[in-house]
């Protein structure tokens, strides 16, 4: 009796003899080899946006090791749910590294970007891969990604810039919007620029959004709307290159910082109604500009300005009644602690004969919170007054 009772006590004694020289081994073993670097295991470059859903680990590339060694590694697939990785680690006696132990942070233990809205990122953080979800602002750069460069009969198209690859070559002859259709030039453009350019020269034909504020990787333009939406590529139309983008908001407040009114006034010898119209451009022009910290903007480059006639004037024609507006603008920026902006002046007549009212205007935000500026008219003619609100985006 005595002695069936010591051999199952014995045979315990030495399976965890057994077990404990196993997990001694494997961690001798281990110490050998460095561990698995997270990236190594990405599905996506780290760094590239990602969003809800989406798979973020390749699981082939995953390090397996020894089951014996690391019997816990089954308890943690088992808690993945990942039976089909038991099974075949059980037969081939080799499993593979649980996710827990190398990835984390808005992922699910099956390597899927989870529990977060609107655009994150792939990123490393020590010895993990993990999905950091974006913050309330997430903001970018409108930078030139395809262009075409003139050769003598034809045009190179080229991903990544002017020095970057080629990806297509069209003959001057077979340019049409089947060959050259892009969302920020037209053909009729693209063809006037072919014919009054020197061999060499570049024309941007469609952009990315890079240089993000919270260090992601640029964002080609096929994949813009995806991550950011509609309204992102309308923006993006509208400022010219080099713009800072917000591509993302979430929630947040907007309190209005400052704000002014100008009335243009009557000058009937530059034709009030159209002073009142160039009042009303300016306004939309800078309406809904959003600029970020330590970032400058320009206005939209796609509004129209109406030349009045003044003999004074480069070319004897000026865009007369920017200047009201451009005081407006002005006057609410300087009352919210913003630098002057570029292009304007402290004087009645504020922007100066031969600047555009928004190409070669800039407003620079000093502060560390994004704004946006606000402008609308009320009127017409002699009697539109021209309304600025700065709002602070917090």
């Amino acid at each position: 009796m005595r002695k069936s009772l010591l051999n199952p006590i014995l045979a315990l004694g030495v399976l965890i003899i057994i077990i404990v020289g196993f997990i001694f081994v494997g961690n001798t073993i281990e110490g050998y080899f460095p561990p698995q670097k997270p990236e190594e295991i990405a599905g996506i470059p780290v760094g590239d946006t990602v969003v809800s859903g989406m798979k973020v680990v390749d699981d082939s590339k995953v390090r397996k090791v020894p089951v014996l060694y690391h019997y816990e590694y089954v308890l943690n697939l088992l808690k993945e749910e990942k039976y089909l990785q038991i099974f075949a680690g059980l037969l081939t006696g080799s499993v593979e590294t649980p996710l827990s132990k190398i990835g984390g942070g808005s992922m699910s233990l099956q390597g899927v970007a989870q529990g977060f809205d609107g655009p994150g990122f792939l990123s490393v953080e020590g010895q993990q891969l993990v999905v950091k979800p974006p913050g309330t602002f997430v903001w970018g750069y409108k930078t030139a990604y395809i262009v075409g460069v003139k050769k003598k009969d034809s045009i190179e198209i080229k991903e990544g810039g002017k020095t970057g690859k080629t990806i297509k070559v069209v003959s001057a002859s077979d340019i049409n919007n089947e060959t050259m259709h892009y969302d920020y030039v037209n053909i009729t453009a693209i063809k006037k620029w072919y014919n009054s350019s020197g061999e060499g020269d570049a024309i941007n034909l469609d952009y990315s959004l890079s240089g993000f504020n919270d260090g992601r990787n640029q964002v080609p333009p096929g994949k813009i709307k995806t991550f950011f939406g509609d309204n992102t590529i309308v923006y993006m139309k509208n400022y010219p290159s080099g713009s800072p983008v917000m591509a993302y908001m979430g929630p947040h407040k907007e309190n209005a910082t400052a704000s002014s009114a100008e009335s243009i006034g009557s000058y009937p010898e530059y034709g009030d109604a159209a002073r009142g119209y160039n009042a009303m451009s300016f306004a939309k022009a800078w309406n809904g500009t959003i600029v970020p910290p330590k970032s400058s903007s320009h206005g939209k480059l796609n509004v129209y300005f109406e030349g009045v006639y003044d003999p004074n004037a480069t070319g004897n024609y000026a865009v007369h009644g920017v200047c009201p507006a451009a005081r407006s603008m002005r006057n609410a920026i300087g009352s919210a602690g913003l630098p002057t902006p570029i292009g304007i002046k402290w004087d009645h007549l504020a922007v100066a004969y031969g600047v555009s009212p928004t190409g070669d205007v800039s407003v620079y935000n000093n502060m560390n919170y994004p704004i946006k500026i606000v402008m609308w008219t009320q009127g017409s003619g002699a009697g539109t007054v021209v309304y600025t609100k700065i709002v602070k985006l917090s």
